[in-house]
């Protein structure tokens, strides 16, 4: 069971600056759960997802928290590369849940999920350096909805 109110999401692009300190991203995760937030939720694409989800299940070893990892589509991995399939399932076999929002792939599916992300948290921890794109307009629907942003990365 999610609690809104004990969750924090995640959302950045995948290509990740090389300017992004993955210290800093560390200490937004860990300020988080020194807030009280005890339920994180990864949207298991490339780059600054997978980035949370290893730190996140780094500090799982410390601190009692729960990685849920909201996938967009049972198909998500298909363009990626062995090496990132590879990860990928690993993340997937060490979360503490997969929600599937949707069984097959159509396009916005993507958007959906990141929907459902923001709608279950009352956090969303951001690396946001563009002003359109799906990162943009998740970051867009959490504003317009109330939920607390926190920028990585600026």
């Amino acid at each position: 069971m999610i609690i809104k109110e004990k969750t924090c999401a995640v959302t950045g692009h995948r290509v990740i600056s090389k300017k992004l300190d993955p210290k800093e991203v560390e200490n937004s995760l860990y300020k988080a759960i020194n807030d009280g937030f005890d339920t994180f939720l990864c949207g298991m694409a490339l780059g600054f997802d997978t980035l949370c989800f290893n730190i996140l299940y780094r500090l799982k070893k410390d601190n009692p928290i729960k990685i849920i990892a909201c996938v967009p589509c049972d198909s998500q991995d298909t363009f990626f590369t062995k090496k990132q399939k590879a990860e990928y399932k690993k993340m997937l076999d060490s979360a503490d849940e997969v929600i599937y929002v949707s069984k097959t792939y159509f396009d916005g599916c993507m958007q959906v999920r990141n929907q459902f992300m923001v709608d279950n948290a009352s956090k969303l921890i951001a690396y946001l350096n563009a002003g359109y794109g799906g990162t943009y307009n998740t970051v867009k629907y959490a504003i317009d909805r109330g939920v607390s942003v926190e920028y990585v990365g600026k």
